[in-house]
């Protein structure tokens, strides 16, 4: 296929995580030929994989490119995704009327907007909206039946119970007069002051060998069953008979194939009344997917951009979900996955309770909360600041890039019988070199990353789960939402590109209560990151070598002489090593 040569940069995306997230989604590998155009100047862009795989890419590529020829521009006539929404309660596809109705007008005609009622539009819409929506049977979110115990804690009970739980804050995001007239719930201490009115809940969560809440579940239970939209920050009418609703009542938004399954696996340990779940992603069986979701399903797990393919094809409805959750929300808008998004709820209707995880608050997620939910109260644990586990000891080696490899042989050589190890590597091609290389050393290892196929990435993290490998070499598909419980160790072999990325790699360990280790080389090109670095360190009190103080230091002085080198017409090419000759540290395990 060929695209504008201006559009290549938008299919790349900052840092490339654009192109990345595609080839991701579709499991067809991506390459730009920038040397092969057509007769006119567009750009030859090849599909790499299976048939279908090709397929998906082509149809992400071609929406994206979409969603940009369709945003409004200056002095043309726009009509907006809310105007045009059709009237069908199963669907939700934006129309564009504009060139349909107006076949004989001139192309490029412009219209006088000053003679345009947007008030009269506005209000066409929403009546259009009121009467779509009037059509659903109303809902019933309130089940929450506090229990005595808790109704009557003190204000310094409650303080001292969110304190207790790694110092839970809650609060309302957005202030108004709504938010003001609304009590937020106290926490509880037990599953069973929070489920004690549905047994069968209350047995299901027994069998799973649960004995008490989680520091954010203690306050989330609560809030979450009295029908109130929630954001959790933390370091994770007339009743219609199931077999007649017209799609899910549940739907999970996650940004990798990887969660979208562990989440899946999590539902499938709970048998409640035969609800039935299915996950649906790109990489997977399109055909297989829509086979089971018009069976008829309670619960859809899915990526964006797989799940808006099924929403637009008229196969998945969405109207009536009534609980929307937005798993690892600051992840999907980094991938891109706004617009399949934004374009996805146009199609669940607003009264629906909303959930949105988060591991940080950044502006994007928080525009996205204030766009879809509904006077949403915030829990968050420990700090909104960003921050690493504080179960995992964090060890820093500042080394040559050819003394890396050595070192992580020396690692494997002290390993124990039970230690498991996640290794990250920066680029994929260095996995599977690192993986052929272990092979030969006969070191058993299983590895992951975008272009592997989706069997044998579950086959890769299935190993390591069960012990069959002790290794697992990865890219940073595996940094999030991989949840193995006792993965003891993390190696950084290349520093990630951003810090987020490294809070949520250390992450991977030091789970569910258990202790880990993260080993982390940096070397002089990863010097941009030292300062972020060292308050990750120091707000979880870790040791902090010498070394990386005077390296932010020195990135500190470069930039400051760059910036003035700017006045002076002057371009400054020095590198990490030129500012600073003092012998680095030979900081060791």
């Amino acid at each position: 296929m060929y695209i504008e040569f201006n559009d290549i940069g938008r299919l790349i995306g900052k840092g490339g995580i654009k192109i990345r997230a595609l080839q991701d989604e579709s499991n067809a590998k991506i390459n730009i030929d920038r040397q092969s155009v057509n007769s006119e100047g567009q750009t030859a862009v090849r599909l790499i994989g299976t048939r279908e795989a090709q397929q998906q890419a082509k149809s992400l590529i071609e929406e994206l490119f979409t969603d940009k020829n369709n945003a409004p521009q200056s002095n043309k006539m726009y009509q907006s995704n809310k105007m045009c929404q059709s009237n069908k309660m199963d669907t939700a596809e934006p129309m564009q009327k504009m060139e349909d109705e107006s076949a004989s007008k001139p192309e490029n005609e412009e219209i006088d907007f000053s003679t345009f009622d947007w008030t009269k539009v506005n209000e066409d819409y929403e009546k259009q909206q009121k009467e779509r929506w009037a059509a659903l049977p109303s809902m019933i979110k309130n089940f929450y039946k506090e229990d005595p115990a808790v109704a009557s804690m003190s204000k310094e009970r409650v303080a001292a119970i969110r304190r207790s739980n790694n110092n839970i804050e809650v609060k309302h995001v957005f202030d108004n007069e709504e938010t003001s007239e609304l009590t937020i719930p106290n926490p509880v201490e037990t599953f069973e002051q929070a489920f004690k009115d549905y047994p069968d809940i209350l047995q299901e969560i027994q069998k799973q060998g649960f004995t008490n809440p989680s520091p954010i579940q203690c306050q989330a239970w609560p809030i979450l069953l009295s029908g109130q939209d929630l954001i959790g920050i933390a370091q994770t009418g007339t009743v219609i008979p199931r077999e007649e609703r017209p799609g899910p009542n549940v739907l999970v938004m996650a940004p990798t194939r990887e969660l979208a399954l562990q989440i899946e696996k999590e539902v499938a340990k709970y048998s409640y009344h035969g609800i039935k779940a299915v996950c649906v992603y790109g990489g997977g069986s399109r055909k297989a997917q829509i086979d089971i979701v018009t069976k008829g399903v309670q619960i859809v797990i899915a990526t964006p951009g797989r799940l808006n393919d099924l929403v637009q094809a008229n196969i998945l409805n969405v109207t009536g979900v009534t609980y929307l959750i937005l798993d690892e929300a600051d992840r999907m808008l980094d991938m891109g996955f706004e617009p399949q998004i934004r374009k996805t709820l146009l199609g669940v209707r607003p009264d629906r309770q909303t959930v949105m995880t988060s591991a940080t608050w950044p502006q994007g997620v928080r525009r996205l909360a204030q766009s879809y939910m509904k006077n949403p109260l915030q829990v968050f644990v420990g700090s909104l600041d960003l921050a690493a586990v504080h179960t995992v000891l964090q060890r820093i080696y500042l080394i040559d890039e050819d003394e890396k490899t050595d070192m992580m042989h020396q690692f494997f050589r002290e390993m124990g019988p039970q230690d498991k190890v996640i290794i990250f590597f920066g680029k994929k091609a260095k996995v599977d070199d690192v993986s052929s290389d272990l092979a030969i050393a006969n070191i058993d290892c299983q590895s992951i990353h975008g272009d592997r196929e989706q069997q044998d990435r579950e086959q890769a993290l299935e190993d390591l789960k069960t012990g069959t490998v002790q290794i697992l070499l990865a890219t940073d598909v595996a940094s999030r939402g991989i949840d193995i419980e006792d993965i003891t160790h993390v190696l950084n072999y290349d520093f990630p590109r951003d810090i987020e990325e490294y809070v949520h790699r250390v992450g991977r360990t030091g789970r569910a209560g258990r202790t880990g280790e993260s080993i982390t080389f940096m070397t002089r090109k990863d010097w941009s990151h030292a300062k972020q670095l060292i308050n990750i360190l120091e707000e979880a009190s870790q040791e902090i070598p010498e070394e990386l103080y005077k390296m932010a230091e020195r990135y500190d002085a470069w930039k400051e002489k760059k910036g003035s080198d700017r006045f002076d017409g002057r371009s400054n090419r020095r590198s990490y090593g030129s500012t600073d000759n003092s012998k680095r540290n030979s900081n060791r395990w």
